[in-house]
């Protein structure tokens, strides 16, 4: 294998750049030339082919987003679509592409490996959803973001007397929350894997008022079973002895400089994505498995979703009393 691309696909995510370093440097390294392709799937569909050199990647380590940019395209979701982007693959002598993103990107990937063309895919996803890594690109960045947040939402509580629903990002997957709420010292934590009930939400808040506590801190993914503007007004009509404030931080939680660990994870997984390709072992996804670098078949992780641990929420519920 001689020429390959990499993309960068669905959400941003912290990491992605070192990821694209770690794929470019090493694919060199193997004396094999690399494409990045911008604009992920609408690139691939309209030829946004750029060749990327060890100085292309230079500086880029430490830099959050991508520089390849990412965007949606329902186009290549068709068949002719994804035909479509395997010619423009073919018609630039591409041998083989690995894909930066979450579940959808994947899919796509799966897609073409279908279609017979040799993909590698690279777990990039804030939320920690998806199937077959421990952890994906990003997750550690965005808690830490998570937990400064909370820090200094946590001392405008206390010097006001006031309870903060914070709702961070996590659909389908509360590993966010459930970390930032163990993590950060949260009174309450609302996930997608457990529904709770206005009733005892408000008791929660009520009770630590009536511990004297000087605030509450409520962390609730927006996939919780309850919006958080709902879960406002509720206590704002049931007193729980706080003031109740809202705070959404929203993209924030994408953005920034990549951690350590989030550097280190993107750039093994980098270099073990060139790796399969350089030996035929495509159609799989590099993921975290322990402290090793593994692959799972794309087959078993596309159409799957990684749930946040309980155990983790049983000891979310221990230390917040």
């Amino acid at each position: 294998m001689k020429r390959i691309a990499v993309m960068t696909s669905g959400g941003d995510a912290p990491g992605m750049n070192p990821a694209i370093r770690a794929v470019v440097r090493s694919a060199i390294a193997k004396d094999m030339e690399v494409f990045g392709i911008r604009q992920a799937y609408a690139g691939l569909l309209g030829g946004d082919f750029q060749p990327l050199s060890n100085r292309e990647v230079s500086g880029i380590l430490q830099r959050g987003g991508t520089i390849l940019q990412t965007a949606r395209n329902d186009e290549f979701r068709t068949e002719e679509g994804q035909r479509k982007g395997l010619q423009r693959l073919y018609e630039r002598d591409i041998e083989g592409l690995i894909v930066i993103g979450g579940d959808g990107s994947l899919n796509g990937a799966m897609a073409l490996q279908r279609l017979g063309f040799p993909v590698v895919g690279i777990p990039g996803s804030i939320d920690n959803d998806i199937y077959g890594t421990n952890m994906s690109i990003g997750v550690d960045t965005a808690l830490n973001t998570i937990l400064d947040a909370l820090d200094r939402l946590r001392d405008t509580a206390s010097s006001h007397n006031r309870a903060f629903l914070i709702e961070v990002m996590g659909r389908s997957c509360g590993y966010l929350a459930l970390m930032g709420g163990i993590l950060g010292g949260a009174e309450l934590t609302l996930i997608p894997e457990k529904k709770m009930e206005m009733e005892d939400i408000s008791e929660r808040l009520l009770d630590a008022y009536k511990r004297h506590k000087n605030h509450a801190i409520a962390i609730i993914a927006e996939g919780a079973n309850h919006r958080i503007t709902e879960i406002a007004d509720y206590l704002k009509l049931h007193n729980v002895g706080f003031e109740v404030r809202i705070t959404i931080l929203g993209h924030i939680q994408r953005g920034g400089s990549p951690s350590a660990f989030d550097r280190l994870l993107a750039t093994r997984m980098g270099v073990k994505a060139v790796d399969c390709l350089c030996s035929g072992n495509s159609g799989v996804m590099v993921g975290l498995e322990g402290r090793e670098i593994a692959y799972v078949p794309l087959e078993e992780v596309v159409g799957r979703t990684r749930s946040a641990n309980l155990e983790y929420y049983e000891l979310a519920e221990i230390l917040s009393r």
